[in-house]
């Protein structure tokens, strides 16, 4: 606690955390408010709504898949916190247009043909935006911090982005998407105020040319980092996740309101309990782990999180029609019969997703040398994007097919067997390679 406490008042480690928090924060307000506001006051069809959702989600995850790999160049190869001052000043343009079209649905001109093509426009920058900004934050802290302080950095960094994600998620559903527009705008610069205060963080590696056709080096990225099995297989598990997680989020807005009759406010308290039931299965596979990054407990977990996807499928399956013309605000909701085990079972299937996933992250920057973390976890990004989007696809195509969305979730309880799998034949393999660095490139 000390040396968390002493990290948040030095300038080689806070203006970096502020600046990660703030972001955080912004993606969420943005990507939330437009989605809440679309969904529940421009269209009117369960199958729009769903399809909205998932385009929403594929345009997000695109840039990750396209140019993660010119992501993690720039961050082993170029001064880090220069890096992050231009990609904080692009953001403020990005909510402008962003903020834009926001407004421009409120006030419901050329919604179609303008408002909503600006606002998925500025969601597709803002993904461009995440794409870069996430191999640096990671690979920037052993530069600033001591060693015995990197695990603390690196833990505060983390509560700091759950924290964000709790605060702009739970905003977008509770103030009207106008205010929503201009805090966007007032974050972005302060982001920017806050980045020019990052310290100098010049590159640790002799310098490399940098390949900038996107499709070479992502290939060449992925595989050089994935031959080895303990990264293969670790990177492998979280894309099955993540596809899970991108159909879970893709459906929780429609669901919300076509199945449990509920409020946008609802929507974004199911998201909530996701961040909350997230940041709490860290905290207890952190300490089940006694601070051992391991995939001990990875199988386990995610068989867990497919148990209680099932028994949120059966809730929502039981859950008693209301009409589309009066739905039920937060108040509402938690008073029916059975909020609370909807509620506690979405909160088991984050817990048991945290519990799984948060260790299999460490793992990847703890069996590769220091000097090419980033490219790891930009490897680690094209991939998880890449299933992410495969997921979004399958969610449209289930929709355009008909099938509704409670039975959509069934597909998520599936494709964590798969993970368990991966997972299982992880745990084999780093019990025969502990100790053992990688060195990739």
């Amino acid at each position: 606690m000390t040396t968390n406490t002493n990290l948040l008042r030095q300038r080689r480690f806070l203006p970096l955390f502020a600046t990660q928090l703030l972001g955080a924060f912004n993606d969420n307000l943005y990507k939330n408010a437009m989605l809440l506001f679309v969904v529940y006051s421009i269209y009117n069809s369960e199958s729009q709504e769903a399809r909205f959702s998932a385009i929403a989600s594929g345009l997000f995850i695109l840039p990750f898949l396209l140019l993660s790999a010119l992501a993690g160049q720039l961050a082993d190869m170029r001064d880090k916190a220069r890096l992050i001052r231009i990609i904080k000043g692009c953001e403020v343009g990005i909510m402008l247009v962003g903020g834009g079209g926001l407004l421009m649905a409120w006030h419901r001109i050329s919604v179609e043909t303008v408002s909503i093509p600006l606002m998925l426009a500025a969601l597709l920058a803002m993904g461009v935006h995440s794409a870069f900004f996430g191999p640096i934050k990671y690979a920037i802290l052993p530069q600033h911090l001591h060693a015995d302080e990197v695990l603390a950095g690196t833990g505060l960094v983390e509560a700091g982005t759950y924290l964000a994600i709790l605060a702009g998620t739970v905003l977008a559903g509770f103030i009207p998407v106008q205010w929503a527009a201009a805090v966007v705008v007032a974050t972005a610069l302060i982001g920017l105020m806050t980045a020019q205060s990052v310290p100098p963080a010049p590159p640790v590696t002799a310098s490399q040319p940098i390949d900038l056709n996107i499709v070479r080096s992502s290939i060449h990225l992925v595989r050089m980092t994935m031959r080895h099995p303990r990264v293969f297989l670790a990177i492998a598990a979280i894309s099955v996740f993540w596809s899970v997680g991108a159909v879970l989020f893709i459906q929780f807005p429609p669901l919300a309101k076509n199945v449990l009759g509920a409020s946008k406010s609802v929507a974004s308290l199911f998201l909530v309990m996701f961040s909350v039931g997230v940041a709490i299965g860290s905290a207890s596979i952190n300490r089940l782990l006694d601070g051992k990054v391991s995939a001990r407990y990875a199988p386990v977990s995610v068989m867990v999180m497919a148990g209680f996807i099932i028994a949120f499928d059966a809730v929502c399956r039981a859950w008693p029609p209301h009409g589309r013309d009066n739905l039920l605000d937060v108040w509402a909701f938690v008073q029916q019969p059975l909020a609370i085990p909807l509620l506690l079972t979405l909160l088991g299937i984050a817990v048991a997703g945290g519990m799984f996933v948060v260790p299999l992250y460490a793992f990847l920057t703890t069996v590769v040398d220091k000097s090419e973390t980033s490219r790891t976890i930009a490897a680690n990004n094209i991939v998880n994007a890449g299933a992410m989007v495969i997921g979004s696809l399958v969610a449209v195509g289930l929709s355009a097919h008909g099938v509704a969305i409670v039975h959509q979730l069934l597909l998520g309880a599936a494709m964590c067997t798969v993970t368990a799998m991966l997972a299982w034949q992880l745990y084999r393999v780093e019990r025969a390679h502990l100790g053992e660095v990688e060195h990739t490139f």
